[in-house]
């Protein structure tokens, strides 16, 4: 019975498998991870399924083994980075001048760079006032969860 019950779960998430698939042909990414509370989703294009199925458990070990060495690297000091996975735009729309640029001074709050996510244009503010450093991606760049976007020193 515990196998019946676990079923229905994952067929109302076929929408979201939908979306998330879609999300990666938009962004060029060969793979997303979605987690909610304790359903989790891996979508990824140009594997092939029977492998996958063969050992879910198998992939996702080994690839925690594999992010820990970039995660205990650490992203730089007064780096901001991306709280998930979309579309980075530097500039509200087309055409209009950046956030911020190379040198710029920021306030705490203040927006420095736009992150689309599923059709939703979300603001990355600064931590904390400072100076802009470096800007680490290209306006209309596809960003994963946790990459360097800038740093504000």
């Amino acid at each position: 019975m515990p196998t019946k019950n676990a079923r229905p779960e994952f067929g109302p998430s076929s929408a979201t498998v939908r979306r998330l698939a879609k999300l990666l042909e938009e962004t060029g990414l060969t793979e997303i991870e979605y987690q909610d509370g304790t359903r989790r989703l891996k979508v990824a294009r140009g594997t092939l399924a029977a492998p996958a199925a063969a050992a879910p458990a198998a992939a996702p070990a080994a690839r925690a083994v594999e992010a820990v060495p970039a995660a205990s690297e650490g992203p730089p000091a007064g780096a901001v980075t991306s709280p998930m996975v979309g579309t980075c735009y530097l500039s509200p729309e087309p055409g209009a001048p950046a956030f911020v640029k190379v040198g710029d001074k920021v306030r705490e709050g203040q927006t420095l760079v736009i992150v689309e996510a599923m059709k939703v244009m979300n603001p990355i503010r600064s931590p904390r006032g400072g100076t802009v450093a470096s800007i680490a991606v290209e306006n209309g760049a596809p960003v994963e969860y946790g990459e360097v976007l800038l740093v504000v020193e």
